[in-house]
């Protein structure tokens, strides 16, 4: 753990918001910036922070906006969105997008405190052994965290690496919701569990040669998913449980 207190940016146009999220962040012993709007956002994630808490309805840039700048930055800062209801989850943890997780308004300050405290604890306990896999015209790239496919480069966000990472790892296995919620999320998730398949989604995006029929991670329906390895694929996987 840090010898500092973590930063959280909390952006949102509502002073009231602001005002409560800062009370409870400072509370929880988080350093707390705040902005009201997307371009101030923007400015003060090149400070550092160590998660943006952005809400999608701002003046100027929106928070999906925010959130595609920093990911083709190459800024892969946890990022929890806060969405009104009517938000489809798809588009705010969309494939261009990046967000990490989200959270629809009204929401619960001890539920808001526990995916922040999920999201620091993977961001500072990640690491990133040496690890790549080929098959096809795809080849994964773990060490620099990214896919290229058919001459382009997709980077993956953090949540995409940790649950491709944990497939790679299990190649083969069944591996349940609940079992891949509590790896990756970690085992305090009580959230959303479409987040799960949005995450897939974009993930097979990727890293299939044809995404609307995956054959790398594959579905297994009312249970969970399954990463098949390519027969053909070369892998080189340095993992240790």
């Amino acid at each position: 753990m840090p010898d500092r207190p973590l930063t959280v940016l909390v952006v949102d146009d509502e002073p009231s918001i602001r005002e409560l999220l800062r009370h409870h962040l400072e509370h929880a012993g988080y350093r707390v910036q705040e902005a009201a709007d997307g371009e101030n956002a923007w400015r003060l994630a090149q400070g550092g922070p160590d998660l943006i808490i952005l809400d999608i309805m701002l003046p100027g840039l929106d928070g999906l906006e925010v959130c595609r700048r920093l990911r083709a930055a190459g800024n892969q800062v946890p990022v929890l969105m806060l969405t009104a209801r009517d938000e489809e989850i798809d588009k705010v943890l969309g494939l261009e997008t990046g967000a990490d997780d989200y959270l629809t308004k009204p929401f619960g300050i001890r539920e808001l405190l526990a995916r922040v405290k999920a999201l620091l604890r993977r961001r500072l306990t990640e690491v990133v052994p040496p690890k790549t896999v080929s098959y096809g015209d795809v080849e994964i790239d773990l060490a620099a965290g990214v896919v290229r496919r058919r001459g382009k480069t997709y980077p993956l966000t953090a949540i995409e690496y940790r649950l491709l990472d944990y497939f790679l790892s299990h190649p083969g296995r069944l591996l349940e919701r609940r079992q891949i919620l509590e790896a990756v999320w970690g085992p305090d998730f009580f959230g959303d569990e479409r987040v799960l398949d949005v995450h897939v989604r974009h993930l097979r995006e990727k890293i299939e040669e044809d995404p609307s029929q995956p054959s790398r991670v594959v579905t297994v329906r009312g249970l969970g998913y399954r990463y098949d390895p390519p027969r053909e694929g070369v892998w080189d996987h340095a993992h240790s449980d």
